[in-house]
């Protein structure tokens, strides 16, 4: 099984602006974990500007320049002038989990299909340059039970793998909740094999209502 990398993903909605022929185009890029996702930020990007010519979109959910779960609208722009050359734009940025929506005003001189397909990408590219970005790393949960002496050790590694605690209680023993980063997982339970009952991992069903 491959580890899940890094990558870097939009830290927040980001917004240029761009006159070209008279027409008015403002193109939106934010950050999308899913599908639902990405629709939800074309359809309030939609809302904002309702009197708008046209809202055309596209994005990218998943690790830099995956397919497996893209989307992409001319919104009634001649058709692959508007989306195709947008979503090319998205996979080819080095960016993951984006979406964007250039919502166009139009200034009454035609481009062209070509004129359009190049001002489109070059919307994107543009807000994808300037946007600001951070990285994604993913993580899994992991539940710990150890005696007191092992929660000390476990502390330590934890730290040392950059995970984030998320609960601890304190009984008999100590339960601890924490997130692990993913690519930190194997070398992390090695380690803690060779504890023996001192920390032990819990099983944990990731459906669980929370």
């Amino acid at each position: 099984m491959t580890t899940p990398r890094r990558y870097p993903v939009p830290s927040r909605v980001h917004r240029t602006e761009d006159v070209v022929e008279r027409s008015r185009f403002i193109t939106t890029v934010g950050p999308v974990a899913s599908v639902d996702e990405a629709r939800a930020f074309v359809a309030a990007v939609a809302r904002e500007f309702p009197d708008a010519s046209h809202g055309c979109w596209a994005y990218v959910v998943g690790p830099p320049g995956d397919t497996g779960r893209i989307g992409m609208s001319d919104a009634g722009e001649p058709r692959g002038t508007a989306g195709r050359p947008m979503l090319n734009a998205l996979l080819g940025s080095g960016v993951g989990d984006v979406a964007a929506v250039v919502t166009r005003y139009f200034g009454g001189v035609k481009l062209g299909t070509g004129g359009l397909a190049r001002t489109y990408a070059a919307c994107v590219k543009g807000a994808l340059a300037a946007m600001p970005v951070t990285e994604l790393i993913p993580m899994v949960e992991i539940h710990f039970r150890a005696s007191y002496a092992g929660a000390r050790e476990l502390g330590r590694l934890l730290d040392g793998a950059g995970a984030v605690v998320l609960e601890k209680s304190y009984g008999t023993e100590v339960l601890l909740r924490a997130r692990v980063p993913q690519e930190q997982e194997a070398r992390l339970r090695q380690v803690l094999a060779g504890l023996g009952d001192a920390v032990r991992i819990e099983p944990h069903d990731p459906h669980e209502s929370a």
